[in-house]
Order: structure tokens, then C-alpha cells, then sequence
């Protein structure tokens, strides 16, 4: 059982690749919290697989991966094997450690962890790669998942294959807090003049915060900064204030629009 939140498609590549190889299903955490269920439980088969795969945001897991296990029970859970995966554009600071912290408030272990590069798609700050540094990272990417895998299909412990960065801890604990401090707000959101009213946008919102108001759409005040509204947009028409209008959009060419 393999539980994913994913804005551009990263992490929903890493998610698909372990769950068609070890015959896990999938499950969006996003569509799961935006369900009108509060507690969420789910019957385990006999040593089957747990894991979680998610985006590092501000060197930690997103406020609704956290949020999502608060409320997460299982049925015949006997130790199960636990595993997570976090995509990132170059390290996760300390996210193994509040996950796994996350995770034994609830009576389990986190028994092994990956953090895996993946082109940069957090253009707020910064820009997306080059197209050559994006295939060279998708790349090792599945070089990357291909170990993945056979650990997970193993039931591997204690096997954390990590880039935390430099300083770590300072990463974590300082920056990730005013993160979210400032992650839910969405006044810088908008549509310009190129946009259609396709409706896209409102469709792979994480949030299920955007609504199409005479054909644009308009932001309500939960957001997740998953940036799929940006990135997804396909006449490039969504800004976060001025600072986008001039980068870069992503989109992981292994996943397809209809699968977010």
C-alpha cells in the first residue's frame, strides 16, 4: 500500500515504480484529505507493504503528509514494513527523521528511507533546470528507484539512502517552520490574460482550493505551494506574483496530466 502526494509528477513517478514492481497499490493522500472522511483506515493484507513518497518542501515533508498520518489507523497491522521516499531537488535535511518521529506517535517504525534528485520545480525561488540537467536527473532517478526496489522487495531494515545536506538539523528546524508559516497563503496567485478557462488548474489543485470564477480561476485560502497550478497550466497563464512570468514549467514526462 503505497501512499503519495505529488504536485509536477516526481514523486508520483517514484510511487508508480515501487508499486508496479512489488504489486502494491496506490493511494493520493491529496485526494484521500480532500475526501469528506475525517479518519482514514485501511485493512492491511498479510506483510504487506507501507510506504510513503512525497516531495521534500523547506527540508521537510508537506504539512498534509503529516497532517494525513495524524489521522492514519490501520487494521491488522502487525509490524508491517514501513518505507518512505522523498524526491528533491538536491537534499532533504532532517524530513527522514520528523517523518519517522510522525510515525512512531502512532505506534510504527519507519524501517528504511530514500531521498531521490529529481529535476527542480520550485520556481519561486530559483528557476527549472536546463533540459539537460532535467534528463540527466530523471536518469539517475530510475538507476535510483531500481535499488529502491529491490530493497523494498527484500524488506530491507535499517537502510537509509539519504543526502541530508549540509546543516541539517539548522535546515529543518529554522527554515522549514517559516515555510509554512507562509505556505497556505495565496495572494499572489493569479491568471493573466492568456488564460482559457480550461479548467486544469481546479482539477490537480491538491488543496481543492481553486475554483473557475467567470472562466479564471480564483485561489481560496488553503494551499500546499505544490505549485501544480503553475507548472501545469499548459498556456503558461498562472503567476505567483511577478517573479514567475519569466521561468520555467515542469512536468514529469513519465507521468500524464490525467494521473494528477
Amino acid at each position: 500500500m503505497i501512499f503519495y502526494f505529488s504536485g509536477t509528477g516526481n514523486s508520483l513517478q517514484a510511487a508508480k515504480s515501487i508499486a508496479d514492481f512489488n504489486g502494491e497499490k496506490l493511494i493520493s493522500i491529496a485526494k484521500e484529505m480532500n475526501s469528506t472522511r475525517g479518519r482514514f483506515e485501511y485493512t492491511l493484507q498479510e506483510n504487506e507493504v507501507i510506504g510513503f513518497v512525497f516531495p521534500v518542501y523547506a527540508w521537510a515533508p508537506p504539512g498534509m503528509v503529516l497532517q494525513f498520518i495524524e489521522k492514519l489507523k490501520f487494521t491488522n497491522y502487525k509490524k508491517n514494513y514501513i518505507f518512505s521516499i522523498a524526491t528533491c531537488g538536491d537534499n532533504i535535511g532532517n524530513t527522514m527523521k520528523v517523518l519517522g518521529n510522525r510515525l512512531k506517535k502512532k505506534g510504527m517504525d519507519l524501517n528504511s528511507g530514500f531521498s531521490i534528485r529529481m529535476p527542480n520545480n520550485y520556481i519561486i525561488m530559483g528557476d527549472v533546470d536546463s533540459k539537460e540537467v532535467e534528463k540527466e536527473k530523471l536518469l539517475a532517478a530510475e538507476e535510483t528507484l531500481k535499488n529502491i526496489n529491490k530493497v523494498i522487495k527484500e524488506k530491507r531494515t535499517g537502510v537509509f539512502e539519504i543526502e541530508k545536506g549540509r546543516f541539517p538539523g539548522l535546515l529543518t528546524a529554522v527554515i522549514n517552520p517559516l515555510f509554512d508559516k507562509n505556505a497556505k497563503n495565496t495572494k499572489k496567485f493569479y491568471a493573466n490574460e492568456k488564460c482559457t478557462g480550461c479548467g486544469l488548474c481546479e482539477r490537480v489543485c491538491n488543496s481543492r482550493s481553486i475554483v473557475k470564477v467567470k472562466e479564471r480561476p480564483e485561489w481560496g485560502e488553503q494551499c500546499t505551494l505544490c505549485l501544480a497550478c503553475i507548472h501545469l497550466c499548459p498556456v503558461k497563464a498562472i503567476q505567483y506574483g511577478k517573479g514567475t512570468e519569466k521561468k520555467g514549467r515542469y512536468r514529469n514526462p513519465n507521468v500524464n496530466v490525467s494521473e494528477m
